[in-house]
């Protein structure tokens, strides 16, 4: 579990960081509803420190203030597991 949780984190800060090089570069993008989908499958804490650090996305409200309230709840969650 602690594997998927690493993995999925960094592909979905990675993947935040493709799109922002796609955007720069006006190629096709990734989709919001697949960047949703990886924050909501344990990724979220990836995702927003991906949306900071490339300062991608921080202009959508749903993400910025709905990809760091899933990230909190997810990192709750992570350390009840943990425990």
């Amino acid at each position: 579990m602690v594997q998927y949780g690493i993995a999925i984190n960094l592909l979905a800060f990675f993947m935040m960081g493709l799109d922002k090089q796609k955007a720069k570069r006006r190629r096709f993008r990734i989709a919001e509803r697949t960047l949703w989908l990886l924050a909501f499958a344990g990724g979220a804490i990836g995702a927003a420190a991906g949306m900071y650090t490339f300062r991608h996305k921080t202009r959508h409200r749903a993400f910025g203030y709905g990809l760091p309230l899933l990230a909190a709840v997810e990192l709750f969650l992570y350390w009840r597991w943990m425990r």
